[in-house]
């Protein structure tokens, strides 16, 4: 993942924590603790937390709901003038909605080691060969990003769950 300034995040510290609140409240109710809020025109149009366990589904990601709930409030699946923050960098499912969606922005705060799509381990939503890039910033509030599902996981072993 590529560093950048306090001076360039900062601006985003307040969107990523709403996402962060979508997060925790993934965590008070046993999901993965990732949140998403997508921003047009400095007004937020979708807010979601993962719910794959709640709707035993696995495409329930917050950022697959949050982009449904986005194209539903602009009357449009091109989310142009938009903006994502989620707690998460993007898995490839997500980054290829995305993609699809042509969201022009994306801000994440942890990487994501194991399925990254967006900087960590592929650069999905930046591949000049696709019909659409976005422009990726990762890093904003990265330590309370991954402290939460550091958290998480840690209860989730402690509980024996997987």
């Amino acid at each position: 993942m590529q560093e950048y300034s306090d001076d360039l995040l900062q601006p985003h510290a307040a969107w990523m924590r709403r996402a962060l609140d979508q997060a925790r409240q993934a965590f008070e109710e046993g999901e993965v603790p990732v949140g998403a809020v997508i921003v047009h025109q400095d007004r937020v149009i979708a807010e979601a937390h993962n719910q794959r366990e709640a709707l035993n589904d696995p495409t329930a990601h917050a950022e697959m709901i949050a982009l449904t709930q986005a194209a539903g409030s602009l009357g449009s699946w091109r989310l142009l003038d938009c903006t994502l923050y989620v707690t998460l960098e993007p898995c490839p499912m997500c980054a290829g909605a995305i993609v699809q969606a042509r969201l022009p922005v994306v801000i994440y705060g942890a990487a994501d080691p194991k399925a990254g799509a967006c900087e960590t381990l592929y650069r999905i939503t930046t591949d000049p060969r696709l019909n659409h890039q976005a422009l990726v910033l990762g890093g904003v509030l990265a330590d309370e990003c991954r402290s939460l599902l550091h958290e998480f996981f840690a209860r989730q072993r402690a509980q024996g769950k997987k």
